[in-house]
């Protein structure tokens, strides 16, 4: 085939361009083209969820290198040559910002993005205007979309369809009666936790940040059908303590197990495979993802993803709609639904009702006592004291980097809530187990509430 005729050479570009968007498909569906996606969304939530970026980063580098360079050779084939003034530092940033413009989410995304830029000049300048500035004022253009859409606008269409219909569908609610909703039946009491060795455990572990030490010889342990409250105040170290169980964070000393293991050396993503999740503060979701590639991440099998959609029908009804649009609730319960099909060893919850309607916290509460039931170990940093101790099993005050107390939850008392969590001093305690002293009442009243929750 004769490159250097028109015809030809457009019949093998969209022969070519077909054949990549289509190999380029197929990856996306691909456990490797899932973790790509995971780390370009969100490379932090990828670790946690045993990707490896690093790894991820160079095969996508690899591949990315690769298209480039074929590219180069259609482009020299049909040009006969390449040189260093075919393509100007101006060009370059035009279809830079064209393609970014357009999103680079999908392949398909990226062919229309090509034809913006070879039909849409032209175009402009038979119908609308020849002036030299053209494109510079449409990179500017480009440029305000891209604020206003980072995704492009491409991806930006359903996003925006899904509020459109959101809206027409609260409005036919809010016009529809109401319906009674049957109240569901009360469930049965966990079993004990395991007597075995526990699933996760701490060790006098030491950790900081930049030589500053936080976390002065934590000791913790948490076992499988357990729930594990870490209660303390703001800057105690309970953040870093679920950074240093995940292997997030390494430990300058103290060891760290799981199921018995030693565990120390391993990173993240050897921890994760190994079945310690970390749901960190905020929502542990892909927000640049749709709602049906952020559950195929977890769940490779469809059935699994239809038993998600069973029960969350919100979710089912935008499988489609990136999980950045959601509400905070739907994208809790999008991060935490696919642990039902499989739950993991241990779940660690970093404020898992952060910024929640109570609606949604009984919702995202009643999912980690169905893990616990399902025998997953959890260990949950909550701001809520009212409702993580209305669920926990076992209560663990961290204080300056240290645990200042631990025990069952029946056993916590008023004035070790105060001091420990709200970061009071108690006083002194009378016999009866409340704090005597009259300048600190107003805590220890506020701590006694939360207590008997």
């Amino acid at each position: 085939m004769d490159l250097g005729d028109d015809r030809a050479m457009g019949v093998a570009m969209v022969v070519l361009v077909t054949a990549a968007v289509a190999a380029l498909s197929a990856l996306r569906a691909s456990p490797s083209g899932r973790a790509m996606l995971a780390v370009r969304s969100a490379p932090a939530a990828a670790l946690a969820s045993g990707v490896s970026v690093v790894r991820t980063k160079l095969l996508l580098f690899t591949l990315s290198a690769g298209l480039a360079g074929f590219g180069g050779v259609m482009y020299a084939s049909y040009n006969t040559r390449v040189t260093a003034t075919d393509f100007t530092a101006m060009t370059g940033l035009i279809w830079l910002a064209v393609v970014v413009a357009a999103g680079v989410r999908r392949p398909q995304f990226a062919v229309v993005a090509g034809l913006v830029f070879a039909l849409v000049p032209h175009v402009l300048a038979d119908y609308v205007t020849e002036s030299a500035h053209l494109p510079v004022i449409l990179f500017g253009l480009a440029g305000l979309a891209l604020a206003n859409d980072p995704d492009g606008y491409c991806a930006a269409l359903p996003t925006r369809l899904h509020r459109r219909r959101a809206a027409r569908a609260g409005a036919a609610r809010a016009d529809a009666p109401p319906v009674e909703r049957a109240v569901p039946s009360p469930r049965p009491a966990p079993e004990a936790p395991d007597s075995g060795p526990p699933a996760l455990e701490l060790r006098g572990v030491h950790a900081g940040y930049d030589g500053a030490s936080v976390l002065h010889g934590v000791d913790l342990a948490v076992h499988g059908g357990e729930i594990l409250a870490l209660l303390g105040p703001n800057g105690a170290g309970k953040s870093t303590t679920c950074r240093v169980a995940a292997g997030l964070l390494s430990s300058s000393s103290g060891r760290v197990y799981v199921a018995g293991r030693d565990a120390t050396d391993g990173g993240p993503v050897a921890r994760s495979r190994a079945g310690v999740l970390l749901a960190p503060e905020g929502r542990g979701i892909f927000p640049a993802l749709s709602i049906e590639e952020n559950l195929t991440l977890h769940l490779p099998d469809r059935a699994d993803r239809d038993a998600v959609y069973g029960r969350f029908a919100g979710l089912a009804d935008r499988r489609g709609v990136a999980a950045g649009s959601l509400s905070g609730g739907e994208q809790q319960l999008l991060a935490l639904a696919p642990l039902l099909q499989k739950p993991p060893q241990v779940l660690i919850a970093d404020e898992p009702s952060l910024g929640l309607a109570p609606r949604v916290v009984d919702e995202v509460f009643t999912l980690l006592r169905e893990l616990r039931a399902a025998g997953t170990a959890l260990l949950l940093v909550e701001e809520k004291a009212a409702e993580i101790l209305g669920v926990a099993d076992t209560v663990a005050y961290l204080s300056q980097g240290r645990v200042s107390w631990c025990g069952p939850r029946a056993e916590v008392r008023t004035e070790r809530l105060t001091e420990a969590y709200l970061g009071i001093a108690g006083g002194a305690a009378t016999p009866d187990g409340t704090a005597d002293s009259g300048g600190r009442a107003g805590g220890g009243a506020a701590a006694e509430g939360v207590a008997r929750a």
